[in-house]
């Protein structure tokens, strides 16, 4: 009996590293939302379905209408969108326009002289210009003003914040995905942060040399190849430094991280590089039109599903846990330790470049001051994910969970007004407290 308790409280802890981080995520995210509910203003299709609704059960499809929005490309749809409900429930005296105050003053004044019921109808973010316009027009011209009613829901849940969370996280989780199988390995990769300067100025000094802004399609994916190539290989020789010389880890990985620097400062000349076309934005920029989600998210939790399958359905993945288990015992057992170790190098490696090849892309340009203290966002990922740093244990998904933690909290730190110089301690003492978590749950195993 006691045999049998024993077994089931390791498999009770085992399931609580696996899926504890989950809970925490989920409390954070209900923590946010709590601290972030407040009136929403409805946009786009919300607003026009409803405006159109409110008109409709007040005037009869005779009425002179006006409609007012900003000229911007959010409010033109919301403006055609209303404009399409209002033809369609048989309206036929609106006026729609997208300018600025002075526009709105305008037509305001000329339809004071339409005869019969007249309306306006606006977007909330509107309404304070209209309304000094109202009270400037005599009382008996001023016309009925209709706008959305706004609605109670947290701004951390917003479609828009969510996917931008999502944005945000995706290259740095990206790059943990490589720092995971190096830590589980019992190794740690300083140099992840330069690598992603060192490859977004790798890329776009190619895309310049490749044409520049005529750059084609060939061009630019040549060019994104070109530097995690650069990056792989640099990784590879962290590896080799780390198998052939037996040097820590740690010392190996600090000496590429300035060499990588450098590089990317000289090849720069310590500046950012600009020359890209429209398209070179469009992995780092660009979304799918079905869900909106970013190109780079989708790219994000494909390398995931694979990362995955890697490490849980192949004997590869089997060596990775072993050598970070024990490194000799491995080697005893017939497993080619120096191989696994320069794959997961080299593998790391190409995965910054990658995270550099997001970022010159979400911001067409290549610098050597992009990636600054990523190292210790991926690292943090990674060990907030469950993954211990004494090697031989963690999960691909516990670091995507991991890496979703650490946005939210800067998500929502940043929505609750919190100071940046608060958010470096709070993200220390998160990174503190996974490490303690780590070394007691090795304890009592």
């Amino acid at each position: 009996m006691a045999r049998d308790a024993a077994t089931m409280t390791r498999g009770l802890r085992r399931r609580l590293s696996g899926y504890g981080m989950l809970g925490v995520l989920l409390l954070l995210c209900a923590l946010f939302s709590a601290l972030t509910l407040r009136d929403q203003q409805r946009t786009g299709a919300a607003a026009a379905r409803e405006l159109a609704r409110a008109l409709a059960a007040r005037a009869d499809t005779g009425a002179a209408v006006l409609v007012l929005a900003r000229d911007n490309a959010e409010e033109r749809a919301f403006l055609a969108d209303l404009a399409t409900r209002l033809r369609d429930a048989g309206f036929t005296r609106v006026r729609s326009v997208a300018a600025g105050p002075p526009e709105f003053r305008a037509a305001c004044e000329e339809q004071a002289a339409a005869d019969g019921p007249r309306f306006l109808l606006t977007l909330q973010t509107n309404l304070p210009a209209v309304r000094v316009i109202q009270n400037s027009l005599p009382e008996h011209a001023r016309p009925a003003i209709l706008s959305p009613a706004p609605y109670r829901w947290p701004t951390f849940l917003l479609a828009d914040n969510l996917r931008n969370v999502a944005n945000q996280i995706a290259v740095i989780a990206i790059v943990a995905v490589g720092m995971t199988l190096v830590i589980i390995t019992a190794g740690i990769d300083l140099s992840v942060g330069s690598l992603i300067a060192l490859s977004a100025v790798v890329c776009a000094w190619l895309v310049q040399a490749f044409g520049g802004q005529a750059a084609g399609a060939g061009a630019l994916l040549a060019a994104a190849a070109g530097a995690m190539l650069l990056c792989g290989l640099a990784g590879l020789f962290s590896g080799a430094m780390v198998v052939r010389f037996r040097l820590p880890p740690f010392i190996a990985t600090l000496a590429m991280m300035q060499v990588a620097s450098g590089a990317a400062y000289i090849i720069a000349k310590g500046r950012p590089i600009y020359d890209a076309p429209d398209a070179f934005t469009a992995l780092g920029r660009g979304a799918d039109p079905l869900l909106g989600l970013p190109w780079a998210v989708w790219l994000m939790l494909l390398l995931y599903g694979l990362a995955h399958g890697l490490m849980s359905r192949t004997a590869l993945g089997r060596y990775v846990y072993a050598v970070g288990g024990n490194r000799e015992a491995a080697r005893l057992a017939g497993v080619r330790t120096g191989a696994v170790l320069l794959f997961v190098y080299a593998l790391c490696g190409v995965l910054a470049g990658l995270g550099g090849v997001v970022t010159a892309s979400q911001l067409k340009s290549g610098a050597p001051t992009y990636g600054l203290m990523y190292e210790l966002y991926v690292i943090a990922a990674v060990v907030v994910g469950g993954t211990s740093l004494a090697g031989g244990e963690g999960r691909v998904l516990g670091t995507l969970i991991g890496a979703f933690i650490i946005a939210v909290i800067q998500n929502g730190m940043n929505l609750t007004n919190v100071e940046s110089y608060t958010q470096k301690v709070v993200l220390g003492l998160v990174i503190l407290g996974a490490v303690l978590l780590d070394r007691l749950r090795s304890r009592s195993n």
